[in-house]
């Protein structure tokens, strides 16, 4: 079995187990709006559009997965559907999967005018590509074990006692600027970071907010742990957030798409298709 897959298999289960469990746990904090809701961007003319045709993947749930009935769902399928549908073009629209590798390739060659896939914004790419205004945010966070960390409301309370984080990685990094009072204790991969948290060697973990929150809610937890209280955003370390990519070329479509997407912040549906997806929540 493949990392990818067996990575995939791991947060579908993740996921299906979050959805079970969600209607028990506490109302999730609200999703960050990252548009300014007196803003004002001009839906431009499409009528010269062809079609709008979004790439994504299938190994890259909750956003982006094949569900049980063969399916291409997740998060950025169904913020795709929306974007057709707010800028009155669904007929114009397709989804289109395609492995990772083959997404900016794809792109290039005009086998799709967007990607919808979470590809990171860097210079680089913004030197090739166009690319939407943010739309979501991966914060880090603190997952403790209740029973090894005792209450833990704050980072504060983990002073003395240490928290794991996979070495090497931006999260380590950032651990160590946001909390140089807390004690790092470095593992090589996520697989060991969860396994320790979950023993009860460590008192807490410090790492990505989406996979720890699937993490916490799944049977592979056995109940050991939660989340802490409190989101970390970081465009230094954790980048601008999640976008949709365009061709360079065309500026219209990248106006086009913010614009939706200011109305699907604006309305409230973006923060529905969250809640779809993210039922516990993870800021």
């Amino acid at each position: 079995m493949t990392g990818a897959l067996s990575r995939r298999i791991f947060w579908i289960i993740a996921l299906v187990t979050a959805f079970a469990a969600g209607s028990a746990l506490a109302q999730p904090k609200e999703m960050p709006r990252l548009f300014d809701a007196r803003e004002r961007i001009a839906k431009p003319d499409l009528t010269g559009l062809a079609r709008l045709r979004f790439l994504t993947t299938v190994d890259f749930p909750p956003f982006n997965f094949i569900d049980q009935s063969g399916k291409l769902s997740g998060f950025h399928v169904d913020l795709a559907r929306e974007i057709c549908r707010e800028l009155e073009i669904e007929a114009k629209c397709q989804i289109q999967a395609v492995t990772y590798a083959e997404l900016m390739p794809a792109l290039e060659e005009g086998q799709g005018e967007a990607i919808a896939a979470g590809i990171a914004v860097t210079p680089e790419l913004r030197r090739r590509f166009g690319f939407s205004r943010p739309f979501m945010q991966l914060p880090a966070r603190f997952a403790v074990n209740t029973k090894a960390s005792g209450a833990v409301a704050r980072p504060g309370d983990l002073v003395g006692k240490a928290v794991g984080v996979v070495s090497g990685t931006t999260h380590e990094a950032m651990l160590k600027a946001f909390f140089p009072s807390l004690e790092a204790k470095p593992f090589p991969d996520r697989n060991a970071l969860l396994s320790a948290l979950r023993a009860g060697t460590i008192a807490a973990a410090f790492s990505d907010a989406m996979q720890l929150s699937f993490w916490t809610s799944s049977s592979a937890a056995a109940g050991c742990c939660a989340m802490v209280e409190g989101a970390y955003f970081s465009q230094r370390f954790l980048g601008e957030g999640l976008t949709i990519m365009n061709r360079k070329s065309e500026p219209t479509l990248t106006q086009a798409i913010d614009h939706a997407l200011l109305a699907l912040s604006r309305s409230g549906r973006l923060e529905e298709i969250y809640l779809r997806y993210f039922p516990n929540g993870i800021y």
